[in-house]
Order: C-alpha cells, then structure tokens, then sequence
C-alpha cells in the first residue's frame, strides 16, 4: 500500500474532503493547496498523478492531531518523520482519534479482523523492545477498513 493509498484510504474513512485534506496539512506549517491533495488522491495511472513521501504523509498524519485534539501546549509542531513505519502510522492515528486499546480493538473488530491485546500492544512498543513487532500492512489497511465502519 503506497503513502497515496494510505491518504485515499483515510480520507474516505474519516469522511472529510479535499480542501479539508489541505487544511489538515496547513495546520503543521506546509501551505498545501486542493490541486495538491487532488493530484496526490488520483491512481497512479491517471495524468497528474503526483507520489506523496514518508514526510507528507507523517504531516497529514500531525495535522489530524492537531485538528482534533487541538496544537501541543508547547506550541511547537512536530518536525515530519523522514520515514513513517506503519507501527506510527497506527500510533498517531490512535492518538489524533483518542482510541484506548478497547477502541482500536473495536475498530479491528468492525472490519472483522482479529488482533489479541498482546498482538496489539507490540504495535505500539518502541523499537528495539523485546516485545516489539513490526505492523503489518495488512494490519494498517484493516486498521483504516474498520475506521470507515465505524458508527
């Protein structure tokens, strides 16, 4: 799943539209226009296609933070990470939406995709833990699949 997949994906799940994509982005300091996210969100064999980066994708990611859980009260924007594993993309989604492992469960759960608590907390242990493991792609996409079902 390309980082352009991952914001389609997203941005269907979380029901919110092109401009509202550009503003999210804004809110990390990236001035973003709709023609952007719009070019961003086409199939790679439409014309105009343009491949988002780690960095992009980790702002979008920040901005969704931001947005809904308001700006650090240090005030300072986090710098965009140069590479975003799944295991972060999973984190700062649970945090943007304030999910307690109950909740990611339950959203695994709308996408009928089975996780064990343990399975899950090893997502979000930091590297070079000895109970770390890598997120799956698989993971990530019923992650977003069971966003969209949500009530």
């Amino acid at each position: 799943m390309t980082n352009n997949d991952t914001l389609r994906r997203l941005r269907y799940a979380l029901n919110i539209n092109d401009a509202k994509v550009a503003e999210i982005i804004a809110l990390t300091g990236r001035p973003t226009t709709t023609d952007e996210v719009i070019n961003w969100l086409k199939r790679e064999d439409e014309a105009g296609y343009v491949e988002i980066n780690d960095a992009l994708l980790c702002r979008f990611l920040d901005g969704l933070i931001i947005e809904k859980r308001g700006p650090h009260p240090s005030g300072v924007t986090p710098k965009p990470l140069e590479f975003l594993s799944n295991n972060e993309a999973l984190k700062k989604l649970r945090i943007a939406l304030e999910l307690k492992e109950e909740d990611v469960l339950a959203v695994f759960n709308n996408a009928d995709f089975v996780v064990t608590k343990a399975e899950l907390g090893s997502f979000f242990r930091k590297e070079g833990h000895r109970n770390y493991r890598k997120c799956p792609e698989q993971v990530l996409r019923k992650f977003i699949h069971g966003l969209s079902k949500k009530d």
